[in-house]
């Protein structure tokens, strides 16, 4: 498997930016905004990634005339995006501009997306509507310019990572949280995720050229796009409102509180406190799992900055006791503590969702089964399982594991009722595993349980999108058919709750 060099990546990546601005931005702005950029700033380790290409799908041996990236973000209509927000930020006068500019546009690119994703835009772009990934590559593409950017005022490293930052949150639906209040309606959070596992995968031999695993797309960040603002009339006949963002695979933002800022102050007493909180994210198989049990060891894998605070040692897990990175912790302002402490937050949090009412809804009986489906009923496209396995540490200062309730039966309700955490036990994985998905479970349930709420919490593990006909083109139908199959029956399953909440 051949990849490019990180450094001759990173100078490409910040080359497709730039050669972007000035193909885009016409004569004088092109000259004003290339005027602005430093191309010898390093990208991050995700921004690197849009100078790959993959090998020919015809031919193998030679690379595709356009970098992956490039045929997403074209392939969304959002060709235009990042030259334009780099053109304005050349013509930015103050930090106070910057920051109002880089929040506006970031809310644009989010809007822009789930427009494009529900359909309502259907001008932009070759690729399905559905397709969540010109989100994330358009982003990438944002984030490069505003790392490469050199004002015309002093700007500061913390201040230049504020402003990422604030775009960053503003393009993922942070900020796009409207809620209604009122007796009358029901309001439901959900969120998806970014793409991951991009590296690696099946390579051919055209020199520079990367693994297939960059195509992945994410079904729980096409969820969020395709129900973000939505309306579901319930069974009882209330209005469901649905407001959707999406979370980045890495860790460090977990850890700073991205979940907990846009979540939680929809959690605190008020006319539009959430009735229902769901994070969602993509699993395996073909099959809906409804996780029971999120603990808060977290870091075994590695995040899309290549990052993670946990890894084993000598294939021996470690231990939290001795490596406070390996539990999640809370800032301060969502209640710290501040100080690490193996208790607080607890170890394991639980599901509060209606996982009878979920199961029973046969929400995959509308929803045509995507080609090489494997679940052996061929009268839904996928399963839905509650999902109550886990694997502890009895004793938080061993590395003996346990694993209970494996495999989860997949009747309900199940014959036996399963084995709860031990007490005084220290989670080593839920049973959404102890990557970023069970992170983004563990953290929306603390929550819930922290402002004393008591309403529909937990998460929703999709099936794997991943399926496509060819080795390297960058969509096909088949790929297509699992996304809209598998957003189609998480949107029932969200439904489902909305009816009881």
């Amino acid at each position: 498997m051949k990849y490019l060099r990180p450094e001759s990546a990173g100078v490409l990546a910040m080359a497709v930016v730039t050669a972007f601005v000035l193909v885009t931005a016409g004569p004088v702005s092109a000259q004003n905004a290339h005027s602005c950029l430093d191309a010898s700033v390093p990208p991050s380790v995700e921004e690197n990634r849009l100078g790959f290409t993959l090998p020919d799908n015809a031919d193998p041996s030679v690379p595709q005339s356009r970098t992956f990236a490039q045929q997403l973000i074209e392939g969304g209509g959002f060709q235009d995006f990042a030259p334009a927000l780099t053109r304005d930020l050349c013509r930015t006068p103050s930090l106070k501009a910057a920051t109002a500019l880089v929040r506006q546009r970031g809310e644009r690119l989010w809007k822009d997306a789930v427009r494009r994703a529900q359909h309502q835009d259907r001008g932009n772009g070759d690729l399905p509507y559905s397709d969540d990934r010109p989100l994330y590559w358009t982003r990438l593409q944002s984030t490069a310019a505003l790392r490469q950017w050199t004002p015309r005022f002093p700007l500061s490293g913390t201040q230049r990572t504020e402003l990422i930052t604030a775009f960053d949150r503003a393009s993922r639906g942070m900020f796009d949280i409207d809620l209604p209040s009122g007796k009358g309606v029901k309001r439901v959070i959900i969120s998806g995720f970014d793409p991951y596992t991009l590296d690696g995968g099946k390579a051919g031999t055209a020199p520079g050229s990367v693994g297939n695993n960059i195509r992945h797309g994410n079904p729980s960040g096409a969820t969020a796009l395709a129900l973000d603002g939505t309306t579901y009339r319930t069974k009882n006949g209330k209005i469901a409102r649905i407001e959707a963002y999406t979370l980045p695979v890495s860790y460090p933002e977990f850890q700073r509180g991205y979940l907990e800022d846009t979540v939680g102050p929809f959690m605190r007493p008020g006319p539009k406190q959430v009735d229902a909180s769901i994070t969602v994210s993509q699993a395996g198989g073909a099959v809906f799992n409804l996780e029971q049990w999120n603990g808060r060891y977290h870091g075994v894998s590695l995040g899309n900055d290549n990052f993670r605070p946990c890894a084993a040692v000598d294939g021996v897990p470690q231990l939290a006791v001795n490596n406070n990175g390996c539990n999640a912790t809370v800032v301060d302002r969502w209640g710290g503590p501040g100080q690490f402490s193996l208790t607080d937050p607890p170890q394991w949090t639980s599901a509060t969702l209606p996982i009878a009412e979920m199961i029973g809804a046969n929400t995959g009986a509308s929803i045509p089964r995507p080609p090489g489906d494997t679940w052996p009923d061929p009268s839904v496209a996928f399963g839905v399982v509650w999902h109550t396995n886990y694997t502890e540490f009895p004793d938080c200062a061993s590395t003996a594991r346990v694993t209970r309730n494996n495999p989860p039966p997949t009747e309900y309700p199940p014959p036996t009722a399963p084995v709860p955490p031990s007490p005084g036990s220290c989670a080593y994985s839920g049973g959404g595993g102890n990557y970023l998905s069970n992170e983004s479970a563990y953290r929306n349930t603390l929550l819930r349980d922290r402002l004393g709420l008591d309403i529909p919490a937990g998460h929703i593990h999709t099936p794997d999108m991943q399926h496509f006909e060819t080795d390297f083109n960058p969509s096909d139908a088949t790929f297509d058919a699992w996304r809209l199959a598998i957003v189609g029956q998480a949107r029932n399953l969200i439904h489902a709750v909305a009816d009881t909440a």
